[in-house]
């Protein structure tokens, strides 16, 4: 059977329809559990979700929660799209794609609706690839084949001065270029002396970053961003909570150092509140959240028309193919909590960067073998 590819002209072509749509739970624990200001984490829980087509080619997908409870509600929102899915054309990813926001109105387009079109959305694209041959980062119109990458993997709240200061060490030593730490001490002074620690073991080359995970107030932010100013922030990350836009702009407002956010923001309204409301310098859309591939596509250009840079958030090993295609990426998250679900793994150059996959599809597919490892009864 020859598959029909997007931008395919060959009216002789068989038309590859979605037979299927099947999910697993799975959870992967952490060696040992980590803190931030607002989450006490031991693993994480996914769905992984598998399209089918009749031509034999399978996208891949997942979502992620913390807790079982969670990711059931996850599966049970997928499950109910497939309705919506099965039966059309695979390769008609942008009419599946505004079917599924239809259907999910009534839910609204926020929230578990938003998770599980976004997992169908990536699985589509993953199809796209595989029936071409080809990466979708060229499906998509390819301008890179690496770029920038944080470590994002340490430097937790829970860590001592001496834990964050050898495992910044650590983590340059791998091959980073720029890594991210946490803040969330209850007093601002705690999380200047470690900034400041973290500075000194990394030296003045080192982009650093720091993530609040929304757990502090607009003034507590403030005044700890003007006390760390001397150390070089690349980006002081969700200060505040992140459905506080005007909060967020008051304090990019005050500060010297780009504010980052959006992780937790949904679809091109949610960004474009973002963008008018100037609630940051850096935009970091997380995939399961912003609406998959295809809406994260038309927020990068939004940003873009905006003079506003994209970081995705997570996902880092289905994110790399966006990192290839979109012109105002600055830097990939370098998360590996999920690398066990993976036949393949992320690669690096000597400079930094983590290499975009040339492999066709999404270019990572699951190991049959950490499936069942991880599977959750």
């Amino acid at each position: 059977m020859r598959l029909v590819g997007l931008g395919s002209q060959d009216g002789d072509e068989d038309i590859m329809k979605i037979t299927g749509l099947r999910t697993a739970q799975v959870e992967v624990p952490f060696e040992r559990p980590i803190r931030t200001a607002i989450h006490h984490i031991a693993g994480v829980n996914c769905v992984l979700l598998w399209l089918d087509t009749e031509a034999g080619v399978t996208g891949e997908a997942y979502m992620f929660a913390f807790g079982r409870r969670r990711t059931d509600v996850l599966e049970a929102m997928a499950k109910s799209l497939a309705p919506v899915v099965v039966g059309r054309e695979a390769a008609d990813i942008q009419a599946i794609w505004q079917a599924m926001w239809a259907d999910i109105n009534f839910l609204g387009h926020k929230g578990v609706s938003i998770f599980a079109l976004s997992a169908i959305d990536a699985a589509l694209w993953d199809i796209a690839g595989k029936a071409q041959g080809k990466p979708v980062a060229q499906l998509l119109g390819r301008m890179r084949s690496k770029v920038p990458a944080y470590a994002s993997e340490g430097l937790w709240v829970s860590s001592s001065i001496d834990e964050l200061q050898a495992e910044a060490k650590a983590l340059v030593a791998k091959g980073f270029r720029a890594v991210k730490m946490r803040f969330g001490k209850p007093r601002f002074e705690e999380d200047v002396e470690r900034a400041t620690a973290i500075r000194e073991a990394i030296g003045p080359k080192i982009a650093l970053m720091a993530d609040a995970n929304q757990g502090l107030s607009v003034n507590h932010a403030i005044r700890l961003g003007r006390a760390i100013e001397h150390l070089n922030l690349t980006w002081f990350e969700e200060p505040v909570p992140a459905y506080d836009l005007d909060g967020h702009a008051r304090i990019a407002a005050a500060l010297d150092t780009p504010i980052a956010s959006g992780e937790t923001e949904y679809a091109v309204p949610g960004f474009a509140d973002m963008i008018e409301r100037a609630s940051a310098d850096i935009l970091m859309p997380d995939l399961q959240r912003v609406g998959g591939i295809s809406e994260f596509m038309k927020v990068a250009a939004m940003a873009q028309a905006a003079g506003i840079p994209v970081s995705p958030h997570i996902f880092t090993e289905q994110s790399l193919q966006l990192c290839g295609a979109i012109a105002n990426v600055n830097y990939a998250e370098h998360m590996p909590w999920f690398a066990p679900l993976f036949r393949e793994r992320m690669e690096m150059d000597g400079e930094g960067n983590l290499l975009i996959p040339d492999r066709p599809g999404l270019g990572f597919t699951f190991d049959p073998e950490a499936i069942e490892r991880f599977r959750v009864a």
